[in-house]
C-alpha cells in the first residue's frame, strides 16, 4: 500500500481581480469606427480588456514623469 503524503500540494491558482465598477464612456461615430477599425485591423476580440489596459498603460506611464514640484511650471519657466 502506497503512503499518503501528509504535506497538503502548493496550489498557485492566481487570484481572480473583481471588477465591480463600471466607467462609461461616449465617443461620437467617428471616433467609434476608428476604434471598431482597429479592433478589427489588429484581431482584438475583447474591446472591454483592451480599453481597461490601455487606459491604464497610459496612466501608468505618465506616474513617472508627472512627479509632484515645488514650484509650478509656469513659475520655474521665468
Amino acid at each position: 500500500m502506497a503512503k499518503k503524503n501528509s504535506t497538503p500540494k502548493a496550489t498557485t491558482t492566481p487570484k481572480k481581480t473583481v471588477r465591480s465598477k463600471r466607467i462609461v464612456c461616449l465617443v461620437s461615430d467617428e471616433e467609434d469606427r476608428i476604434i471598431e477599425e482597429y479592433l478589427k485591423k489588429y484581431k482584438i476580440e475583447n474591446k472591454s480588456s483592451w480599453m481597461r489596459e490601455t487606459i491604464l498603460a497610459f496612466i501608468y506611464k505618465n506616474l513617472d514623469e508627472d512627479y509632484p514640484t515645488l514650484f509650478n511650471e509656469h513659475d520655474m519657466r521665468r
